[in-house]
């Protein structure tokens, strides 16, 4: 009689072990989110159409897991402008400020800069930005980018640099910089322009 409760403990044991494994086996996991080095120059290695694609079909966490990525590296440019290339009377600056969301974060200065052969840039100085996976320079209306003149992918987080301004932008008009990250639709920081 103690050998069949021996053996019925066991076999109800067994069968309990059995049943918590299965089902532990067949629960669906959430799935683990990451974003390795190589998936970021993955994404840089998309055209603009591709980046802007596969953040539609990101859900938000896969977002901010991709965001937070970029945001660990940093990349520094010094582009030079002397004062002996300039021709500026009246010229354009402004201070950048961040999105105000507690993590995408613009400091530093943008001048409008004229040039003796009659080209004109942007000149940001002094930039410390937080980083994103597919950052751009605008000159906007406001702080939305629904009328803009796109000057390009920003060259670095951090530094000097300089970007040229189309020929014929009217620049009372476009008086708002943008470090604006396209795939995402995200303003990082902007820089209201006004007269010196």
């Amino acid at each position: 009689m103690n050998t069949m409760k021996s053996i019925t403990g066991i076999l109800l044991g067994l069968i309990i072990i059995s049943s918590l494994i299965f089902s532990v086996s067949f629960t669906p996991s959430k799935p683990q989110i990451t974003f390795a080095a190589s998936n970021m120059e993955s994404f840089m290695n998309m055209t603009e159409e591709q980046r802007v694609q596969a953040a539609k079909n990101m859900t938000q966490e896969q977002k901010n897991a991709v965001i937070s990525e970029f945001s660990k590296q940093n990349s520094t440019v010094k582009e030079n402008m002397t004062d002996s290339m300039t021709n500026n009377i009246n010229s354009l600056m402004g201070n950048f400020v961040g999105a105000g969301d507690g993590f995408h974060n613009v400091e530093g200065v943008a001048k409008v800069i004229a040039l003796s052969d009659g080209k004109t840039f942007l000149r940001v100085e002094n930039l410390q930005a937080t980083n994103g996976p597919d950052l751009y320079v605008y000159l906007s209306t406001d702080v939305k980018t629904s009328d803009i003149v796109n000057l390009g992918r920003l060259k670095g987080n951090i530094g000097n640099q300089n970007y040229e301004i189309p020929t014929g932008t009217d620049l009372s008009k476009y008086d708002t910089v943008l470090i604006w990250c396209k795939a995402f639709s995200t303003l990082f920081g902007s820089a209201k322009l006004s007269s010196q």
